[in-house]
């Protein structure tokens, strides 16, 4: 059949827009007029010779199924010359029937198409059509419609083209476009806003927020301290002029420990608050029977009484010597004594802590650890005893 390529081709657009039609609902619709330029290829032949520039009227009907897409007909007649300036008046005029579909860009600002083409002009002519045009807005149901458009001939080849001027009437359906909120009217719809719910008489940023969020007059784009508390004098980088170098909470203008660390509790002055503890230490060293000899002076013990002795300088300590209970009390007393003085002197000599606050005391058997009377208990008892605690300050803590 003549036209049997660009009936299907209609068939398979309409049936692509019903399922259109059942995601969407109609757009709009139109129906319009138009008269046309039309420019044969050079070398389309008619039995008298070849074809020329000529003219056309026609119609079309348009249903627009989203803001994207359409799908027209469009019928035309079209009335072509002959080439040659001997052949005045002569020339041939035939039908020209086609389907396009058409994909409008945002707003409406242009739309491109596509589709069949069947002419019959001197001949039967199958052809691809493509082009751009635009639905211009004259009323609310009028459109102006300009078009440019191609057509390449399925069998010869031939191009041609042609340029359109109509109105159209816009009918059916037309969809009402969604009311777009601004909750806080602040100029930027809620879709978009990121601050929905802005103080009346803000003033916004494209995305709804404060251009200045902490309100110290410098914009956000340039605030170098976006959070700064209200009522804060600032530079104009968004910063307060009286800074708080060390982070206590406390300004430099008033703070009078302007360094303390990031870890200290502060007061109201910005200085740390100190809290007293009670340190201490002790040391215990046995001794061999009948002997104020030491042994090991390097001890793990005696390192860190060492130790602590020299971290708290101004304690003072009791060195308290003690004896088993063999042997005559007078000579436990005068041995427990020795044993005292003896560590003292290597406190004094080998750690070189101050003898002036070293004080030694022998107390024999009158203290024993174990009363019972056997070689465990004896050996508990032979000893040096020496308890030093100091009052220290330390810091608290954030």
């Amino acid at each position: 059949m003549k036209r049997s390529l660009i009936f299907a081709t209609v068939a398979l657009v309409a049936t692509s827009t019903n399922a259109l039609a059942q995601e969407a609902p109609p757009y709009e619709n139109w129906l319009g007029g138009f008269a046309q330029y039309y420019s044969p290829d050079s070398v389309k032949p008619e039995p008298l010779g070849y074809l020329d520039d000529g003219k056309g009227l026609g119609g079309e009907l348009g249903f627009r199924f989203d803001p994207k897409w359409a799908i027209r007909f469009e019928l035309s007649r079209i009335s072509l010359d002959m080439q040659g300036p001997d052949r005045p008046g002569l020339g041939d005029d035939g039908v020209m029937l086609g389907a396009d579909a058409m994909y409008f860009l945002d707003n409406d600002i242009a739309y491109f198409f596509g589709g069949l083409r069947d002419q019959s002009v001197a001949d039967s002519y199958r052809m691809i059509s493509y082009g751009v045009g635009k639905h211009w807005e004259v009323s609310g149901s009028m459109r102006v419609i300009t078009e440019v458009a191609g057509y390449r001939d399925l069998g010869q080849g031939y191009n041609e083209y042609s340029a359109k001027l109509g109105l159209a009437y816009i009918f059916g359906q037309t969809n009402t476009p969604p009311v777009r909120k601004d909750t806080d009217n602040d100029g930027v719809y809620d879709a978009v806003d990121r601050c929905p719910n802005s103080p009346a008489g803000t003033q916004v940023d494209p995305t709804g927020c404060s251009v200045d969020m902490d309100n110290d007059g410098v914009l956000n784009t340039v605030d170098q301290c976006p959070n700064t508390p209200a009522g804060t004098k600032v530079n104009a980088k968004g910063c307060s002029v009286d800074l708080d170098k060390d982070s206590d909470g406390v300004l430099d203008i008033e703070d009078k420990c302007p360094d303390t660390p990031m870890t200290d509790k502060v007061d109201a002055d910005g200085c740390s608050v100190l809290l007293e503890k009670e340190v201490s230490v002790a040391l215990d060293v046995l001794f061999a029977n009948n002997s104020s000899q030491i042994k090991n002076s390097d001890a793990d013990n005696v390192v860190k009484f060492v130790d602590f002795m020299k971290r708290y300088g101004s304690t003072t300590a009791v060195i308290e010597g003690h004896s088993s209970s063999v042997g005559a009390a007078e000579h436990n007393q005068f041995l427990s004594q020795e044993r005292a003085d003896s560590l003292k002197d290597m406190l004094v000599t080998k750690y070189a802590i101050d003898a002036s606050r070293l004080t030694t005391v022998g107390y024999g058997e009158t203290q024993l650890k174990d009363t019972d009377n056997n070689a465990q208990a004896h050996k508990v008892n032979r000893r040096i005893e020496i308890k030093v605690s100091a009052k220290v300050s330390t810091t608290a803590t954030r």
